[in-house]
């Protein structure tokens, strides 16, 4: 087993280093685009929109490019996997006991008002939906937490710590590409430094003890997948079933007001471990908490992030872009943001492959865990696990970090 990094210093010392030469690197190329063809670690090619539409030949429409992928595995505090994959179990019973508690969603996501047209209509649907008084045999849940490692070079003894970026109820795609990737990666590697992943299992898992619960040997289990999806292959082989209200970024910003994990946790020690992923997080409505959130932002925005309800990236605002933002929202429409602590991720150097290219960055890395819950109509738990694990990689100059967004590419994580 690797020494274990237990200061950050520890942790910046015990990072690969990959060579940043590409020319030399260039040789690999084939060999690993043919690994990810043999192996399935493909999306559809990119549709042709605008004026070269009508120009692009048939079999375009039908082919297959490699999934965007880092060259070799990137760190992660063997520690800090280990306490976040312990940790997920709890996480998915925390979820599930929000989704139930019918005063605390509606009031928590009832305060966003009118400012967000996305979360009203899902609030809407829940509340319909509950009206009907309609008993479900049961829920499944598929969740995703995503974390960055939290470890600033200016604070070297320091423990590095996974932070909690956000949790996902709809967006925990790759569950299947992230399986192979980490096969792609094993090659030459000690085999303790790439743990296991049972994220294509684990999920189908969740989905059949669904289908046991439902009772009716001739149910079908339905994916929504939106138009022109590239990801088609990893859906193909997963399933999701999505708790939609809890994925709201309002909801994760009250539960880490005082008080409130408590609330739904069975004691002060559980709830201090989850606690210890959170960083802050404050409303940026019109009460005096969201008040002092908005002038703060608007006075260091580098040390924030501006994130809207929404799962998955791409929607988010950093840096001098925040004063930006704020200073052309109403009050009213404020409500629909949160502020959120910046986690300082450190970079380092790797080579990453996107399109048959290898292009050398420094890096970061952001950690998914997957979550897997199914409960009874009564509520009792039929399966609560981790379900494996998702590592996406993108250049530390770039803000969003979504795969299928053309942010980020998919990864492993090398344990140190």
């Amino acid at each position: 087993m690797s020494k274990l990094a237990k200061t950050t210093c520890d942790f910046l010392a015990a990072r690969p280093r990959y060579s940043q030469n590409t020319d030399e690197l260039r040789a690999y190329v084939d060999d690993a685009v043919d690994w990810q063809a043999v192996h399935g670690l493909l999306l559809r090619a990119p549709r042709l929109d605008g004026d070269g539409a009508s120009e692009r030949p048939d079999w375009l429409g039908s082919a297959l490019v490699p999934a965007p992928v880092a060259l070799g595995p990137s760190p992660i505090p063997r520690s800090e996997f280990v306490k976040v994959v312990e940790l997920q179990p709890i996480l998915n019973q925390l979820l599930d006991r929000v989704s139930r508690d019918h005063d605390f969603l509606t009031s928590t996501l009832q305060s966003i008002g009118s400012a967000d047209d996305f979360t009203a209509r899902i609030l809407a649907m829940y509340i319909r939906q509950r009206a009907l008084g309609v008993l479900k045999p049961g829920v499944v849940g598929i969740h995703r937490s995503d974390y960055l490692i939290h470890a600033p070079e200016t604070e070297p003894e320091e423990r590095p710590m996974a932070k909690q970026v956000e949790f996902n109820t709809i967006a925990s795609s790759f569950a299947s590409l992230s399986t192979i990737v980490g096969d792609f990666h094993r090659g030459d590697i000690s085999m303790d430094q790439l743990p296991d992943n049972e994220s294509l299992t684990s999920i189908g898992d969740g989905v059949a003890a669904g289908f046991e619960l439902y009772g009716c040997p001739n149910a079908i289990a339905i994916m929504v997948v939106q138009p022109n999806e590239r990801n088609v292959y990893d859906q193909q082989k997963t399933e999701k079933w999505p708790l939609p209200t809890i994925g709201c970024k309002k909801i994760q910003q009250v539960l880490a007001q005082p008080g409130v994990v408590e609330r739904f946790v069975d004691d002060l020690q559980t709830a201090a471990q989850v606690r210890e992923c959170f960083v802050g997080l404050y409303p940026l409505d019109t009460s005096i908490e969201g008040q002092q959130a908005y002038e703060t932002a608007m006075a260091n925005p580098s040390g924030y992030v501006v994130k809207p309800q929404r799962e998955g990236g791409g929607y988010n605002t950093y840096g001098d872009d925040i004063p930006k933002l704020l200073g052309k929202l109403s009050d009213e429409e404020r409500k629909g943001y949160i502020l959120m602590e910046l986690i300082k991720a450190p970079g380092f150097n790797s080579v990453l492959l996107r399109n048959g290219q290898l292009v050398a960055s420094e890096v970061v890395s952001e950690l998914g865990i997957y979550g897997i819950w199914a409960s009874d109509a009564a509520g009792n738990v039929v399966i609560n696990r981790h379900g494996g694990h998702l590592l996406r990689t993108k250049a530390s100059d770039v803000y969003e970090g979504g795969v299928a967004a053309g942010f980020a590419v998919i990864d492993s994580p090398l344990l140190v």
